[in-house]
């Protein structure tokens, strides 16, 4: 079986894919005073509830986010943040923290943006998909946005699942998403629009014989499926399908090519249909190079673009989601 949606496999981390401004080093992550860097780190061990997915994020060490923090407790004569179970919990002074160490990161993203501006380079404009939308869409889309603003922006695109766009955007670490609706939390400041409706069907080789229910059967998905909020988990959890019946693969095509033959299969519970957005920040806190990427997005050549992503690119404009690394 096949599901549709996520996030793919590889070793870079989703800032290496975007250029993002929050440059972890681990040399610089310990000094006399508050750093950018630990303040950084923090709220996204904060927001992540992990080191660990604060470190994949980042692209480092868990060893050098775990340093980060360190250093900042012991500026600040606090713990801020501690351990609760298998996630982690902010102190009272954590959560004092918590909300001006935001402002401070997003204002940190806004200077270095002021900067570009100042010296003519082209505005960044970085923008969060699904696994689904990178393999297909994402390079197409980005090309034709450049193509029509003509060299203005400087178009990056990362994947990332729904949690990591949950932080990353309220802390201007990015600028757009497309995928999931993440505007259910007016705290998070987050705008979801929907773009583009779908439908999630499941497919399945011709010689496909069921025994038992969906439960019991074998799943090939892609890396969405590793993404607690996708469609796709969201899809196996309602069929009670347990771990040791699922195989990830590193993307939908290594999927369908594992059955050779596909047809489309329906169940009580599929075809799904579903939507995609495009989220930004509130409209007075929007940067112009994101709401330029969120208009674009809704016109019909986007729209066009991602019904049918098949016509590609020219090999001269064809840039893949991985770009170069900022921890040099």
């Amino acid at each position: 079986m096949i599901l549709i949606a996520g996030r793919p496999a590889g070793d870079a981390s989703i800032t290496e894919r975007l250029g993002m401004p929050l440059g972890i080093r681990p040399a610089a992550l310990h000094g006399s005073g508050v750093t950018l860097t630990q303040l950084g780190a923090f709220v996204l061990v904060a927001r992540l509830g992990s080191v660990r997915a604060a470190a994949d994020i980042l692209g480092v060490s868990e060893p050098a986010v775990s340093q980060a923090l360190a250093a900042l407790r012991r500026h600040m004569g606090d713990q801020l943040v501690v351990r609760n179970g298998n996630g982690m919990a902010l102190t009272e002074g954590g959560h004092r923290l918590f909300g001006i160490a935001s402002q401070i990161v997003a204002l940190g993203a806004e200077a270095e943006a002021a900067v570009r501006a100042a010296k003519g380079a082209p505005a960044q404009v970085r923008l969060l998909v699904t696994s689904m939308i990178s393999e297909f869409i994402a390079a197409p889309l980005v090309d034709a946005f450049s193509q029509r603003w003509a060299g203005a922006f400087e178009t990056t695109s990362g994947v990332a699942t729904t949690a990591e766009m949950r932080v990353l955007l309220p802390n201007r670490l990015a600028d757009a998403a497309l995928g999931p609706d993440l505007g259910g939390d007016p705290g998070d400041g987050l705008v979801s629009e929907p773009v583009l409706r779908y439908r999630i069907v499941m497919v399945a080789s011709p010689r496909f014989k069921a025994r038992g229910g969906p439960g019991r059967w074998p799943w090939l998905v892609d890396p969405s499926g590793t993404d607690p909020d996708s469609e796709t988990s969201r899809l196996l959890r309602a069929f009670r399908v347990p771990e040791a019946q699922i195989r990830v693969f590193p993307n939908q095509t290594a999927a369908w090519a594992a059955t050779i033959e596909l047809c489309v299969i329906d169940t009580d519970r599929t075809p799904v249909n579903a939507c995609w957005y495009v989220t930004t920040l509130a409209f007075d806190r929007r940067p112009e190079a994101a709401r330029c990427l969120r208009n674009f997005l809704t016109t019909p050549v986007a729209l066009q673009l991602m019904c049918a992503p098949g016509s590609g690119v020219p090999p001269s404009r064809f840039r893949p989601p991985v770009y170069v690394t900022i921890w040099s």
